[in-house]
């Protein structure tokens, strides 16, 4: 394994070089190199330089374009305007930093120098309930942060805090105890069957609880023997967990996921700390009694009354909040998994809570400047109206519901094209099932997390515009071109000169690890889908105007066969990356 630079670096630290030498007094300075309209890039940084040290740009340019001469990287460099530089890159060095790539397993995209620690919260459905469309976000993007993490080197610890705990399981327990024959437990029971068993149940004993006071005071005392760990009560919640986890497995599993058990830590995971967090945070007088309530205030924080809303960590009747919780999570995450970075994927409308409970970690100094925390805020999914994705009858969507749907309508659209390319039934299924999963989780990982997105099935699974089907067939195109070119190897002739397409596509290409390795530090996939798609229209571009098989020369046709190995290589490792599959044949 060989990390690659890119042309754009390679560039960069030339110019700076130049630049110091052509002015020694700059010390080191940014040449601040972009992608360029008329050029290949283009350097902006000589302006604000020669402006602090009063000198003229254009006269600082054109000592910098004497020190670089045009050679195995620079092809041609020019001054422009009041002291741009204009640098087209020389075909040589495309072809073979292209070749460099091709020959490494990572297509060259470096490790990390110093690589951190993550715990990365994502995924966290509730016990004995179903998960809906409101779930389908934090699971999407928390997966793929996971994956491209862990291709920067970063080590990634998974934490997904299921709602396991609470007011609701008293009920629950209550109800099967007195209903014991109503809980049938198989092993073999399959997700869909656990969660109507607990749906069913969770209905009956909502119904009870609202219906009987007596049966409410009975399931509010057994809260309290949960909370107190008596051994009756505690199996029985077992149970529900054990159900619910059957259910949220095969969910997970639909949505291609791997969800391991022991990273499964929900709200009891942290039961035995809530006291202790209390503690200290009062002791520290980071947290105060206010009204009975342990609390802690902001100066920015305020209700519109006026008032200073506090983040309430222990009630007065004395039972714990969700803060109380969240922070003896930090507590662990930072002292018992040695994180440096906590990374919460967690809808938009609970930023205020996460910033009042960071804060608090801050003030006692469970965070710092070495351990800090972010929240990865995630818009609403709306339906095609523009209002929040609801079923006719208001009810919100069952996210099993939503997948099978989308898989139903992915199939009949890869049936269209079977014929052509000869897929077999068997094929036919199971690319539906790679295209329509693949269309719900690049829906979403294609918009900027924190914006709300339309869900729009129809628009998912269009073969045309920036969806992942889209993305999927250039990868299946380039395949059949690989099949079809069999006995020719694909190989680097840096002695030719490339035609524009091939030019704007390998340039592309050698984008890659940059584009990862910035889309991984700021926890934004987006980018990450943005650069595939491009990547997918410049392969189009590319296959349009220069034939492969059919190329000139047996040289052109090598030469053009790596472009489109590496292209293919490249689609599938960055779609592997936000978890969608690449069919061989589409």
């Amino acid at each position: 394994m060989a990390s690659v630079p890119s042309l754009a670096s390679t560039l960069n630290r030339r110019i700076a070089d130049a630049v110091s030498a052509a002015l020694p007094e700059a010390g080191a300075a940014d040449p601040l190199l972009r992608r360029s309209d008329r050029a290949d890039f283009q350097a902006n940084g000589l302006l604000a330089l020669a402006k602090k040290l009063k000198g003229n740009p254009r006269e600082l340019a054109g000592k910098v374009v004497d020190g670089l001469p045009a050679g195995e990287l620079i092809g041609e460099i020019e001054v422009s305007g009041p002291g741009f530089l204009n640098i087209t890159v020389a075909d040589r060095a495309i072809t073979e930093t292209l070749a460099a790539r091709a020959a490494d397993d990572r297509l060259g995209v470096p490790f990390k120098e110093r690589p951190g620690t993550t715990v990365i919260d994502w995924a966290q459905p509730n016990v004995a309930k179903e998960m809906h469309v409101g779930h389908l976000r934090s699971a999407v993007i928390g997966d793929a942060m996971v994956k491209m993490m862990e291709f920067t080197g970063e080590k990634v610890i998974s934490r997904h805090h299921i709602g396991d705990w609470g007011t609701q399981f008293g009920m629950l327990i209550q109800y099967l105890m007195e209903h014991p024959h109503e809980l049938d437990h198989k092993d073999e029971t399959s997700g869909e069957e656990a969660m109507s068993n607990l749906n069913r149940l969770y209905k009956a004993a909502r119904a009870l609880f609202d219906a009987d006071a007596e049966f409410k005071e009975r399931a509010r005392r057994r809260v309290v023997d949960l909370q107190a760990g008596d051994p009756e009560t505690l199996a029985l919640w077992q149970r529900f967990v054990d159900e619910s986890k059957i259910y949220f497995y095969s969910v997970f599993e639909k949505l291609d996921m791997l969800i391991r058990d022991e990273d499964v830590v929900g709200e009891s995971g942290y039961n035995d700390m809530l006291a202790e967090t209390c503690r200290l945070l009062e002791e520290s007088g980071v947290a105060v009694r206010s009204e009975g309530a342990l609390c802690v205030f902001f100066d920015d924080v305020k209700g519109p009354d006026g008032k200073p809303v506090p983040l309430i960590v222990q009630k007065s009747d004395g039972g714990y909040g969700y803060a109380a919780t969240d922070l003896s999570a930090i507590r662990d995450r930072v002292q018992h998994l040695k994180a440096d970075t906590l990374l919460y994927v967690v809808d938009a409308r609970q930023s205020l809570h996460f910033k009042m409970v960071f804060e608090t970690a801050r003030r006692i100094g469970w965070l710092s400047d070495d351990v800090h925390a972010v929240q990865l805020a995630f818009g609403t999914v709306l339906g095609k109206d523009g209002k929040p994705f609801k079923t006719r009858e208001g009810e919100t969507v069952r996210l099993v519901d939503l997948l099978d749907e989308a898989v139903e309508r992915a199939t009949a659209v890869v049936r269209e094209k079977a014929e052509k390319v000869g897929l077999s039934e068997e094929e036919i299924t199971e690319n539906g099932v790679y295209v329509g999963i693949g269309a719900v989780k690049y829906a979403d990982l294609s918009t900027s997390a924190a914006r709300d997105y339309k869900f729009d099935l129809d628009q998912m699974v269009s073969l045309n515009g920036d969806t992942a089907v889209y993305l999927q067939y250039a990868y299946a195109r380039i395949r059949s071109i690989v099949r079809r070119a069999e006995g020719t190897d694909p190989k680097a002739h840096p002695e030719l000169a490339l035609a524009p397409a091939e030019r704007a596509l390998g340039l592309h290409l050698d984008q890659f690890g940059e584009t990862l390795a910035e889309a991984a530090a700021s926890y934004e996939p987006h980018k990450l889908a943005s650069y595939l798609y491009q990547l997918s229209s410049h392969f189009t571009t590319f296959y349009d105007q220069c034939p492969v098989i059919k190329a000139d020369t047996p040289a052109h046709v090598e030469n053009r066969l790596l472009l489109c190995d590496l292209t293919a290589r490249t689609l599938r490792q960055g779609m592997a990356l936000l978890g969608l599959r690449t069919p061989e044949r589409l």
